[in-house]
């Protein structure tokens, strides 16, 4: 299977402080892997160094086949159409449509003909359960239904890689489950790998997936969940 990310031997800053260090992780297509630890422990920070919104200056890496430590301004935007991200607050445009939420992410990486960009937007809210909604408004849908916009919005450019960050923060139990059924199946039907940054750990014992936690600036993987207290 063809790695995703592949980051070996990395330091990760925030402005000069290191807050990761050693950092050697892989992740294949189709795979689904879990990012744990506390609020402050780094999660984010590494989560942005691979979507290239922080520097890799020392360390080796690579995502959806761009160079980290080689990244210029003007990959970055080319890199992130390789990654699609879903937000614990959705993120939508409150002011258009669902569908029209779709467009202005097809319009702003580089989609022209209106034909194709409306039969992707469908084509994603079909894959997601809501091809129903494309002319509602974001403040109608449930949180579960926006969730779900959301990730339609980060499957437009057919990814490589969908990183969550939160995903369920906002929903209750109920939803919380069915975005995640979503999620992996969206993985498997797209062949996309997921990275997904949380803190429910009942989603985490419910769906299977490999777990690296983040602690004191390393990242360890978890093989025995259910005897893992996140408290710890």
């Amino acid at each position: 299977m063809e790695k995703v990310i592949e980051i070996n031997n990395a330091r990760i800053f925030q402005q000069d402080v290191c807050v990761l260090d050693g950092v050697n992780f892989t992740l294949k297509e189709n795979e689904f892997v879990y990012l744990i630890g506390k609020t402050g422990s780094g999660k984010s920070s590494l989560l942005k160094t691979i979507y290239g919104e922080l520097p890799l200056n020392e360390g080796n890496g690579s995502v959806a086949g761009f160079n980290l430590n080689e990244l210029s301004k003007k990959d970055i935007p080319l890199l992130r159409r390789k990654i699609g991200i879903v937000f614990q607050d959705f993120q939508l445009l409150m002011d258009r449509t669902v569908g029209d939420n779709l467009l202005f992410v097809m319009s702003a990486t580089g989609w022209k003909d209106k034909s194709l960009m409306l039969k992707r937007a469908k084509e994603v809210l079909q894959l997601v359960g809501i091809e129903q909604k494309m002319n509602s408004m974001p403040h109608t849908l449930s949180g579960g239904e926006q969730q779900r916009v959301s990730i339609a919005r980060a499957l437009i450019n057919k990814p490589a890689l969908i990183l969550a960050d939160e995903p369920t923060g906002n929903l209750d139990p109920e939803t919380s489950s069915e975005i995640m059924q979503l999620l992996l199946a969206v993985a498997m039907e797209e062949k996309t790998a997921v990275l997904m940054a949380t803190h429910d750990m009942t989603m985490v014992e419910k769906f299977e997936g490999k777990v690296i936690r983040v602690e004191n600036g390393q990242l360890h993987e978890v093989t025995n969940i259910s005897a893992f207290n996140p408290a710890l």
